[in-house]
């Protein structure tokens, strides 16, 4: 199969990887937007977790891994759950981490295993332990597919870098001993800009913020009555809103009427009506300097300084007036 993604360009897919692609789990993540309730409020919010899938698992091709890190890769967010992270909220994860917790109890529910193993692959060698993965993932606030891949398809997709720069970003990536960094400095200070672009400009805009907020409200209250299940969140994004929608619940349809593309927010801590605090999400990529990779912020004061910044945002959180619904 050929593949074409905005951003990494075409690519011909075969074998496990496309059978992999076409299974029930991954061609779910259609019907999973990334953003959360983002896309209730704001239709050009529209990013899906199966576009991100996709690009993490070219991302690693492009990089050089293995098809096994590409494999885990496209597959590492097939347990998030309808409507993303809102879950997490609902379900008061503080660590944002639900679909985490369920991800092998998915996977082994699934025809992975069985894709798998007619490749002469194993689950258990190739998903449970993602530290050996190094491409897609490495703890913050290092570069890692997964980070890479959702920062700069949100901020082109929602006009904040233009593709020309995230393509000469992806030309200035250097893999050291399975790792990903910035060839240069001004490459990390680049992407660091950018991803506070992504944390702050688009995770705490205030509307963004006020979706999460109302639907997470609405998940807890429909699971409190039993109205749904938690397997009901193991759909797509329109079977959950459509199973909220048609309950005979007047509270429930009260808040669902809450979200909409109309809604008018605006920032203002002395007069709010919600406020918000999620997990601090912060960046300092590691750059190549001679034999040895030294943090940006250490070489460069506007990567610390925004750092900073970004780190006292996230500590006050986000104070929302909701002007009209």
């Amino acid at each position: 199969m050929k593949l074409t993604d905005t951003i990494y360009g075409e690519y011909v897919i075969e074998g496990v990887l496309e059978e992999l692609i076409m299974s029930a789990p991954v061609q779910r993540l259609k019907g999973v937007y990334q953003g959360g309730a983002s896309f209730l409020v704001n239709e050009k919010w529209c990013v899906t977790r199966y576009e991100h899938s996709i690009g993490v698992m070219l991302l690693i091709r492009r990089l050089g891994g293995s098809i096994e890190e590409q494999i885990a890769g496209l597959l590492h967010d097939v347990s998030h759950t309808a409507f993303s992270h809102v879950v997490d909220f609902a379900l008061d994860r503080k660590d944002e981490d639900y679909h985490d917790s369920i991800f092998q109890q998915i996977v082994m529910a699934s025809e992975i295993p069985r894709i798998l193993a007619r490749h002469g692959y194993q689950e258990h060698d190739v998903l449970w332990d993602e530290s050996k993965w190094t491409l897609l993932e490495q703890p913050a606030p290092e570069l890692c597919a997964d980070r890479v891949d959702y920062t700069l398809r949100d901020m082109y997709h929602y006009d904040y870098i233009a593709l020309d720069e995230a393509v000469k970003f992806l030309g200035n990536l250097v893999v050291i001993d399975g790792r990903m960094y910035p060839k240069h400095l001004a490459a990390a200070e680049w992407f660091v800009e950018t991803y506070y672009k992504e944390v702050i400009s688009f995770f705490m805009d205030p509307l963004n913020i006020y979706g999460y907020d109302s639907l997470a409200h609405t998940i807890k209250l429909a699971l409190d009555r039993s109205v749904i299940s938690l397997a009901d969140l193991q759909g797509e994004d329109k079977a959950l809103w459509h199973k909220l929608s048609s309950a005979e619940d007047p509270e429930i349809h009260k808040q669902l009427r809450k979200l909409h593309r109309n809604v008018r927010v605006r920032e203002d801590r002395n007069d709010y009506d919600i406020h918000r605090k999620s997990k601090a999400r912060l960046i300092d990529p590691s750059v190549p300097q001679g034999d040895k990779v030294i943090k940006a912020s250490s070489l460069s004061p506007r990567v610390k300084s925004m750092g900073e910044e970004a780190f006292k945002k996230a500590q006050e959180g986000v104070y929302i007036k909701i002007e009209s619904t």
